[in-house]
Parts: structure tokens; sequence; C-alpha cells
């Protein structure tokens, strides 16, 4: 699904010369990497503040804890996605509220948000799935109606650009009261660990963020506030400083593959392809389609005989997950939700696909639907 050895030979020498710099200072955490690496993502993305992490998990949860919310607020977001968004939100005693998606590009319906708003109700948590960014305009426009913090879970979408419409554009997570974002090795930006950042404009927000990341601290050993550990350490952050610089060149590698994939799939009777919203920009972290009148799990295993991987993302929405039983949905809440789980496969989707793989993909995929 990911050759992130091929990716890491093409800059190997940057990458080596990198770490051995760091290891030679023995600055190993909180080094000087991580300072330049926050700055120059902040002014990549467009953000004020980037607050570097340990992992996309806990950039979720500091930035809840960030915004004081109570036990038994409800913060509302999609099911269809990764149980990270839910499980931070549980975690600090918040209730999960989910809605339903787009059943064309698999984002948050932002009709149903307004729908789902109670007097408990204090955040919405946009997932921007896939690599395409949910409706932003329309969800500040509700937020800043009912008074509720945004919270943008962009994970699989930085340096994906939204558009206005009044013709300005801002990228994914620099939108909202927060944005947060993972660098997992596998996402367009990762690193070759875990790691994750928080974003934010406010400047009171930025400096709560950073003080919950160390322990509630700001001054060594003096805790103004319950804190995590949570720290993104030197080598990651001298590799993402590489890495950042060939961000932009491996979008537009994902965004020829994906058009690559489009045109061999294009006008099948049994083939959906993803659809990007007319707000947004696609960074195709992952490339998703949809098999119509057709056994998906059949195709997966014609795919796996031939040797080509993929994926489904996701097999069971967290509304029926058995760690949310608790919350007592029940099968058919979230028709479009249910029915993507079961008609949704990705294929393989990296900044190193050649033609000559896209070809072999391609080709089976095809003659599976042949036979």
């Amino acid at each position: 699904m990911v050759d992130l050895q091929q990716q890491y030979q093409n800059i190997k020498n940057e990458v080596d010369i990198a770490v051995q710099e760091i290891i030679n200072t023995a600055n190993f955490i909180n080094g000087h990497d991580v300072t330049l690496f926050q700055n120059e993502l902040a002014k990549a993305i467009g953000s004020k503040h980037v607050i570097a992490c340990a992992n996309g998990t806990d950039a979720l949860q500091i930035a809840l804890m960030a915004l004081d919310l109570k036990p038994g607020d409800e913060v509302i977001t999609p099911s269809f996605t990764f149980i990270a968004t839910a499980e931070a939100i549980a975690l600090l005693g918040l209730k999960p509220v989910f809605a339903e998606i787009n059943k064309d590009t698999f984002l948050i319906d932002t009709a149903q948000i307004e729908k789902l708003i109670t007097p408990k109700t204090k955040a919405i948590i946009p997932v921007h799935l896939f690599g395409q960014c949910a409706d932003m305009e329309g969800i500040m426009k509700t937020a800043e109606k009912h008074k509720l913090f945004v919270l943008e879970d962009t994970a699989q979408a930085i340096a994906t650009d939204f558009y206005f419409s009044d013709g300005t554009k801002k990228q994914a997570g620099t939108i909202g009261t927060i944005g947060i974002t993972s660098f997992f090795p596998s996402k367009n930006l990762g690193c070759f660990g875990d790691g994750g950042a928080l974003f934010t404009q406010d400047e009171k927000l930025a400096q709560k963020i950073k003080s919950i990341t160390n322990h509630g601290s700001k001054i060594k050993y003096y805790h103004d506030e319950i804190g995590v550990n949570s720290r993104l350490d030197t080598i990651q952050a001298g590799i993402l400083r590489v890495k950042l610089k060939y961000l932009n060149q491996y979008i537009e590698a994902r965004k020829n593959a994906a058009n690559f994939y489009n045109k061999s799939f294009a006008y099948h009777p049994n083939i959906k392809t993803p659809l990007t919203a007319a707000f947004t920009d696609h960074s195709f972290h992952q490339y998703t389609l949809q098999i119509i009148d057709a056994d998906r799990d059949k195709l997966r295993e014609y795919l796996q005989e031939k040797e080509i991987p993929s994926m489904i993302y996701y097999p069971v929405p967290i509304h029926l997950q058995n760690a949310f039983a608790s919350l007592n949905y029940k099968k058919g809440d979230f028709p479009i939700t249910e029915q993507l789980t079961q008609s949704v496969i990705s294929l393989p989707m990296h900044t190193e696909l050649d033609n000559e793989q896209l070809e072999y993909i391609t080709e089976n995929v095809l003659n599976f639907f042949k036979n």
C-alpha cells in the first residue's frame, strides 16, 4: 500500500545527514530541529502557530483539553473514520455524537450537523478524510451561529487547499479553532515513527497547547495545569524537515496516480471512482473506490492472489464498535456510512507508484469484473 523503503532511498543522503547531525549533538528531546520544523511547517501551511507532539491521537486529546470542556459535553464527529477521533473525545469523558456522511465524498454531511446540536454541544470535529477537506465554510457558519469550537482532523489531508465561496483559500487545519495532524509513516508527510502536531491562529491558545504537551508547564518544574507528556523527538523532526521540502512533489505524485486510476476505471458500471468536492483540492492520502453490484471482498481476495495489496477503510463504523456500545447506537442509524463499509476498497496509493505498477493494478481490477 505504501512504499516507504523506495521513498527513503530517494532522499537517503539528506535524511542520513540530518539524523547523524542530531545524534552528534545528542540533543534528542526538544532539540533545535523541533523548533525549526514547527516554524517551517507553519510557513508552509499558513498557520501562525504549530506545536509538535508525539502522535495524532495525542494531538486530538490535547486540542480538546485546551478548550476546557467538561465531562458530558457533546462533540459532533462522523462515524466513518479511524477510531482515534472518537476515542480522544471519550477519553476525556466527553460524549461523541455521530453524524452521517456524504455518499460521494465520504465527508461529514454539513446539513446533518445543525440537527444534532443540543445545549450540551460544545465542539465539532470534521475529518478531512482520505485527502480532501470537509465543507469548512458551512461548518464554520454553523459553529459561529451556535458558539461552538471547531477542531479539524487533518491527519489525512495536510497541505490540502480549501476554497471559500469568495475565491480565497486556506489549507486544511488552519480554518477552525484548532487543527491537528499525524506524522504516522504512511501519511502524506510522515516520519520514521510516531509524531503529530496542532495548528492554531490564536496566540493564547497556542501557549496553552504548548504547556499541556509539557506536563502543564511553561517554566520547568512549575505546573499551572494538568498536562501530558507528548513530544515529537528531535530525530523525527529532523526527518520531517527533509520530507517537508518534498511534500508538494509527493502530493503531485499522488494526484498523478489518482488520475491514472480515474481514467482506467471511468464509466465502469461496477466501479465508482472518488469524487472531489467543489470546495476542496484532493491530496489522495487514500484512493478509495466504491464497488457497485459486485462482491467487494471477492475482489480483494482476487487482488491478493495477484500480489496487489488493498485495504478496507473502514470495515466497521465507529457507532457500531463494541467500544462505543454504551452510546446505544444501532445498525441502521447511519445507512450511508454502513453501506460504504460494505462497498469501499482502497488501492495502493503512494509517491513511488510508476506506470508499470499502475497498469498492473488497474488491469487486474478490471479483469476481475470480466471473470
